[in-house]
Order: structure tokens, then C-alpha cells, then sequence
């Protein structure tokens, strides 16, 4: 088996950071050594396969993104990234691990949504991956079959306060689904808009003649967000089922959150970069020469970007250092502009919901760092550790320690990332800056104070120096045990 030192670096954990050279045995890492130990030898790097000289720079385990959608079919079009695509965008952006959903709708049973989705991503993806498990029809056969997750190694499930006629589940319906959670340990995963009420909202938006994506926002808004927040957490401690609330975007929802967990409630939620950076002023109500007021369709998704005026993004950034918020992932779910996006020319309601950024959470979340919003330690904390202990992957991934998956990226916090897709004159692209499958950037323009430079997963490089070296197929699927974060 190929042995790998990594040497010179920072070794950051979500507890500390130190000067540590790494060795990876095979697809595991061996021992963190200290620099100038001779305890294995008094030339170590004349022994190993390959040494990465990390001098300079941090040394990480690689990034967890917990929630993406590759290749989901939304709204007539399905999400632009495949496994494959996706996933080496996922490593160019220093991510090791993600995991998806597979789907169930109404009508359709859990065990045959589940084997499409593996059938979908078996041998085309670029790094290791998991699922968690949508049930988009809660009856007495998807009840019956949940417990049976577990020994998938599918240890979460998704249900939709949003969406009806789609994803939609009711009270009752989300009552007897955490039930079950709360008897066999899943951990109840919930998108909590008011999907009834934003419906009709929007209906009447449209009505008014008010179809630019900047009223995607206005529809959906907080206030609905708030609210089905708090029932989700009724409803959680009703039944006494552990709930982690998706994609949190308003600040009236993670002051929510922040009350039950005050109270000791098993209650846990994730943002996503866009909640961080961008807003609905400047995103959704954005204008160009090419698309008009349509522009905005680039940052539909759903939450919303809410606005900035109202201080929802600076809420957000306090929720991540007081922990009130545990996570961030991208709930990557992709779109081009042209063919998928532009459905929706004429009426917000039709344009695919869903923003690209699997491959930049970890740059931007880094410049959080920078900025002074985050710590190191915390930085690795969202991304990974946290990630890992929340969706049972804990000891495998999410750490640098001796027995864990040589998941490892050595990132240079003197190097610069520019994101984008820059153009010419004529405004044809000149070339593409990120790997995913669109035609566009949401994050166009963003420059980040630093730089991922080599990524490992399972002991083989697959990234370096911005050059790709892996291979679809590489990735295995994770069987997750049960979250080991709860209380």
C-alpha cells in the first residue's frame, strides 16, 4: 500500500492546531508526528511513496458537505451536476465526503427511490459519498419502511413543510414520521417553510403582475420560515425525536432553534453559504444587460436570500460563533441559466430552485477566517468535524487522527482564489474558473484570501495545485451509523 508523508504543515483540528507532519498508510492515516521526532526513523520522507510539503501552510481533513442534490429532477429539469460532475467539483473545492438524497414521492415506495439514487451514483463519483433519505409521501408503507434505513446505513430522513403537491407533508404526517424517530434513532431532517401559505402568496404576486425572481423572496417570506421552524420544534418535542432544520436563512428561525436548545432540546440547524454573502437586495433583485430584472434567477433557491437591510446574513455569521447554528453546507443544487432557469421567464414560480457552490464552501467559509468572523478551529469544526458527528461518520471522517480515512487537504492561506467565469468584450466566457456543470457563476466575481493546493481522499491525491488527478469511480459510498452528536 502507498504510503504519503505530509510534512511542514499546521495540523488544524476543531480544538486546536499544531506543527505536526502526517503519514497516511494506504487509504488510513498512521500517526501525527512530531517535527524532528525520530520515533520512526531519522528519514522518514526517504521511505515514503510520495511527501507533500505543506510549509506554510494548514493541514485539514478534508470537507464534509452534507447536503447536495445531484441530478435531482426539480420543476421539469433536473439539477445540472451529476455524480460525476459534481463530485470533482466537490474535490477541486477541498471536499472529501458528500451526502445526497435519494427521493421518494408520493405514490413511489422508499426502498425503489433508494435504489435508483445508488444506481445513479455507483462508479461515477470522484470522492466518497452517502445519502440521506427524502420521503416525499409519508403513508403506512414508508412508515413501515424507515426502520430499515438504518441497516442501509441511511441514518436521516428529509421531510418538506414546503412544496405541496410535490414534497408536502402535513402535520400529522410529520408527527408519525418523528414517532418513528424518536423509537429507532433517525435523525428527522425538516425544510421548514409554510408551503400552503407561500403558495398562495405567491399566486397573488403573480396576479399583481409582480413576476421578477426579486418576488421569489418577497414570497417566501421569513415570517413563514419562523413559523414552521417553531412547529417543526413542537412537533419534535412532542414526540421527543432529535430534528436538524435545513438550510436556515432568517434570523427569526435560528432564534427559535436557540430557544429549544436553551430548553435542552435535541434541536440543530445548518446555513448555507448564500445566507452568509448574499442577499435579496443585491442577488434577487439584480440586473443585467443580458437578462434584464430575470437576472436574479441565477440566486433563486429556496429558503430565500433574505435581505441585507434587515440584518439577516450578520445573524447568521453570530449563530455560527455561538453555535446556535451547528453546520454549513451548500444544499448544492445546480441550474443553468439558459434551458433550465429561464422556465421561469414570466413567472418566479417556474424557475428551478437551486444554487451551485459544492466546490466553493470551503474557500468561502475560509474567508470568514479572514475576515475575523470565525476562528480556525471553528472553520474545520462546520465544514468537517461537526458534519461527521452529525451524520455518523465520526472516527472515519472529520478528524485527523491515527485510524481515520487519509481524507486530507493542505490548504495555503497566502494563496488567492478568484471565483468566477470571466468573459471577453463580447461577453462570451474565456474560460471557466469553477467545474461544475453551469453556465454561470452565483458566486461571480467573490475573491478569497486563500487557496486549496493539494486534496487527499482515502491516501490518493486527487487534487493538486489546482490540477485534477482522480478518476470517477474513486468514491465509495459511506453506510452511516446513527448521529453521534445527540445529547
Amino acid at each position: 500500500m502507498a504510503t504519503t508523508l505530509i510534512t511542514g504543515g499546521t495540523v488544524v483540528s476543531a480544538t486546536g492546531r499544531s506543527r505536526a507532519d502526517v503519514l497516511l498508510d494506504g487509504e488510513r492515516i498512521a500517526a501525527l508526528i512530531e517535527p524532528g521526532s525520530v520515533l520512526l526513523g531519522t528519514d522518514l520522507a526517504s521511505s515514503v511513496d510520495t511527501v507533500v510539503d505543506a510549509t506554510g501552510k494548514y493541514v485539514i481533513p478534508g470537507g464534509i458537505d452534507a447536503h447536495t442534490h445531484m441530478e435531482l429532477p426539480f420543476g421539469g429539469t433536473a439539477a445540472s451536476d451529476t455524480f460525476e460532475t459534481g463530485t470533482r467539483a466537490a474535490a477541486h473545492g477541498g471536499t472529501t465526503s458528500i451526502i445526497d438524497f435519494a427521493v421518494q414521492k408520493y405514490g413511489e415506495r422508499i426502498q425503489d427511490g433508494l435504489a435508483a439514487w445508488h444506481e445513479k451514483a455507483a462508479g461515477e463519483c470522484a470522492i466518497d459519498y452517502g445519502f440521506h433519505q427524502i420521503i416525499g409521501g409519508v403513508d403506512a408503507d414508508a412508515l413501515a419502511a424507515m426502520p430499515g434505513l438504518i441497516d442501509e446505513g441511511i441514518s436521516s430522513f428529509k421531510l418538506f413543510m414546503a412544496y405541496p403537491g410535490i414534497f408536502y407533508s402535513d402535520d400529522a404526517q410529520i408527527l408519525r414520521a418523528m414517532q418513528v424517530a424518536r423509537d429507532t434513532g433517525l435523525l428527522t431532517m425538516m425544510h421548514a417553510e409554510n408551503g400552503p401559505v407561500i403558495d398562495v402568496l405567491a399566486e397573488q404576486l403573480v396576479a399583481e403582475g409582480k413576476t421578477d425572481p426579486y418576488f421569489h423572496g418577497i414570497a417566501r417570506a421569513w415570517e413563514m420560515e419562523e413559523e414552521a421552524t417553531h412547529r417543526a420544534i413542537m412537533l419534535a418535542k412532542l414526540t421527543g425525536a432529535p430534528l436538524y432544520v435545513v438550510h436556515v436563512s432568517a434570523k427569526q428561525a435560528v432564534a427559535q432553534l436557540a430557544t429549544a436548545r436553551d430548553a435542552g432540546q435535541n434541536v440543530f440547524g445548518e446555513t448555507c453559504p448564500q445566507y452568509l454573502y448574499l442577499s435579496l437586495e443585491e442577488q434577487l433583485g439584480a440586473k443585467s444587460a443580458e437578462w434584464g430584472a430575470f437576472e436574479g434567477a441565477k440566486w433563486v433557491c429556496s429558503t430565500p436570500l433574505r435581505s441585507h437591510e434587515h440584518g439577516h446574513q450578520d445573524a447568521m455569521w453570530q449563530a455560527l460563533r455561538t453555535n446556535d447554528v451547528q453546520m454549513v453546507s451548500t444544499d448544492h443544487c445546480p441550474f443553468c441559466m439558459k434551458g433550465q432557469k429561464d422556465l421561469g421567464l414570466g413567472d418566479f414560480r417556474k424557475i428551478p430552485n437551486g444554487i451551485g457552490s459544492v466546490e466553493h464552501r470551503m474557500d468561502l467559509m475560509y474567508q470568514g477566517v479572514v475576515t475575523g468572523q470565525l476562528t480556525l478551529e471553528r472553520w474545520v469544526e462546520l465544514t468537517s468535524t461537526t458534519p461527521a458527528r452529525m451524520f455518523g461518520l465520526a472516527g472515519r471522517k472529520g478528524v485527523i487522527a491515527p485510524g481515520a480515512d487519509a481524507d486530507v487537504v493542505v490548504y495555503d492561506p497566502n494563496g488567492h482564489t478568484t471565483i468566477g467565469m470571466p468573459v471577453d468584450a463580447e461577453g462570451n466566457p474565456t474560460g471557466r474558473v469553477h467545474h461544475m456543470n453551469m453556465d454561470h457563476s452565483a458566486w461571480e466575481g467573490f475573491e478569497v484570501d486563500g487557496r486549496v493546493d493539494t486534496v487527499i481522499s482515502r491516501g490518493r491525491i486527487v487534487v493538486d495545485g489546482g490540477e485534477y488527478l482522480g478518476r470517477k469511480g474513486d468514491g465509495r459510498f459511506l453506510k452511516r451509523e446513527l448521529s453521534q452528536y445527540l445529547t
